[in-house]
């Protein structure tokens, strides 16, 4: 499939991460000396274009780029794994077994 800038320009940009609508491609950053696509400028929301807020999305975070959109998944930052719970000191390690005995339960 061979496309053009102004192809890419009329496609919607989709987020795999929770479905949303990005908005549309509006620009794409060139890497000159080495002739590679650093990524697109998307403009998304709703209103008057001059307040339409723009986001960039790398060449890494897409996924696809079909006929009817781009598919992005974007890394969420800000959001880590909880982490571990602590052990709870009121429950009794099991013995070698792997199974508590009765006067583990009284």
């Amino acid at each position: 499939m061979e496309l053009s800038f102004n192809d890419i320009k009329k496609l919607q940009v989709i987020c795999l991460n929770d479905g949303k609508n990005l908005g549309r491609v509006c620009d794409a950053t060139i890497i000159y000396p080495e002739n590679r696509i650093k990524g697109f400028t998307v403009t998304g929301g709703k209103g008057f274009k001059f307040m339409r807020e723009e986001q960039f999305i790398p060449w890494e975070s897409i996924v696809k780029i079909g006929e009817d959109a781009l598919l992005v998944r974007r890394e969420e930052k800000g959001k880590k794994c909880p982490p571990p719970c602590p052990p709870n000191p009121f429950c009794p390690p099991p013995d070698a077994h792997g199974r508590r005995g009765a006067e583990d339960y009284e």
